[in-house]
């Protein structure tokens, strides 16, 4: 009896291994086995010990869909995330059992001409943590290369080490844009991404930096970030030209830079027409594949509209803002939820509400 007990005791064990949260239909969220592939060489099993929950991870839980990446079948859901390297592949140099490392989700070809630009973001063959069909990482454990595994400064921790993926977004965009001491910057939207926009145009040397948003409670947390100067404004398209002048008069100088992280017709024609002279705008939210613009004006003032699709080669830089305390990213995590059916849920909800709940984390 008892060698039988010890055997369903194994077993339970082994079904017990790996769990992860499996998105099965619209706002249906499963904690459910998920079986991880072999170790490479060059991979490690790390695990998940933080994990925040991003825009398009909403998205998919409410819509099974974001933008023109449809769920098909179940997936793993989540993508922004740090952990504790478990064990390491054969040929793995760089990184030990026991390391705290912060992974950067996708892998890239490594073999198109894109890839080899260095421009691997744009990888028509790009795997992405919970974009589908690849599964995310909403898991107990997730195997990942390790050339995409950053190990931790003793100082950041595991959350801060989450915290560099939507970080990488603003750091990727004032590179773009090439965000220094003599620009003055304007941020549209003061959710998420355009909140860790504004602290990375802090961190590279932007002088002075207006948010703007429809949401006063998301603009009072903008001021507490360091904003120096708010100004909110309406869904209407019709007042677009007193808003622009509104904005104007809070900046009291010209705007260089324009982040717009919306991506609505309002929000980018603000941009465009607000933007001085010779001016960049860098459009990062993208909630329509369509709007209507006037870029015919904008082009005769040779304002540039720079694309920006998630990041490039970011998280040494931001492992580094975080380490010496340049940029401070506690203050975005604002909700924690542990790894139970009834907490991620929760914790979904929470995000999928907006509100006063800019980063929801999982403590897994």
């Amino acid at each position: 009896m008892g060698s039988k007990e010890e055997d369903r005791g194994g077993e339970e064990e082994e079904e017990e291994e790996n769990e992860a949260a499996w998105l099965v239909g619209i706002k249906n969220l499963q904690i459910q086995p998920y079986p991880l592939p072999p170790l490479g060489p060059h991979d490690v099993k790390v695990r998940v010990k933080a994990l925040g929950i991003c825009g398009s991870d909403v998205h998919h839980f409410k819509t099974m869909r974001c933008a023109s990446f449809i769920v098909k079948k179940p997936m793993v859901i989540g993508h922004e995330c740090a952990g504790i390297v478990e064990e390491v592949g054969t040929e793995v140099k760089s990184l030990a059992v026991g390391d705290h490392v912060a992974l950067e989700p996708g892998i890239s070809c490594r073999r198109c001409s894109l890839c080899k630009d260095g421009r691997y973001n744009l990888c028509p063959e790009m795997k992405f943590f919970g974009s589908p069909p690849t599964n995310g990482s909403l898991a107990n454990k997730v195997v990942h290369p390790s050339y995409l595994c950053y190990k931790l400064p003793d100082n950041v921790s595991l959350e801060e080490g989450a915290m560099c993926e939507p970080l990488s977004v603003g750091v990727h965009a004032c590179r773009r844009a090439n965000i220094n001491p003599t620009t003055n910057v304007l941020i549209i939207g003061s959710g998420p991404i355009g909140l860790v926009t504004l602290l990375a145009a802090r961190a590279f040397g932007a002088p002075r930096i207006i948010i703007v948003d429809v949401d006063d409670e998301r603009l009072s947390i903008a001021k507490s970030l360091g904003a120096d100067g708010i100004v909110q404004v309406s869904q209407d398209i019709k007042l677009v030209d007193e808003e622009v002048g509104l904005i104007q008069k809070a900046m009291s100088s010209r705007i260089h830079v324009s982040f717009d992280c919306v991506g609505y017709s309002k929000t980018m024609t603000t941009a465009l027409n607000v933007t001085h002279s010779g001016g960049k705008v860098c459009l990062i939210g993208l909630a329509l594949t369509e709007m209507t613009v006037p870029l015919a004006p904008a082009a005769a003032r040779e304002i540039e509209v720079i694309g920006i699709f998630r990041y490039r080669n970011t998280w040494p830089l931001c492992i580094e803002f975080l380490r010496t305390g340049k940029i401070d990213v506690k203050p975005l995590i604002t909700h924690r939820f542990g790894f139970s059916q009834e907490e991620v849920e929760r914790a979904f909800e929470t995000s999928a509400r907006g509100g006063n709940a800019i980063k929801v984390m999982f403590n897994l």
